[in-house]
């Protein structure tokens, strides 16, 4: 149970690496946006971390 708690936790961290990603290759990124998911992203990092 918990490995796949993980592996769901990393999915979407992988996930919201790709939609930085496009959001900064757009011609005019939005950084709100770009604050918002990497805030996600490290909150994600900090609990696959306490797993």
């Amino acid at each position: 149970m918990e490995q796949s708690h993980i592996a769901s936790l990393q999915a979407k961290h992988e996930g919201l690496e790709r939609r930085l990603k496009e959001e900064m290759r757009r011609p005019a990124p939005d950084m709100s946006m770009i604050q918002k998911l990497k805030k996600q992203k490290l909150r994600l990092k900090e609990e696959i971390s306490f797993q």
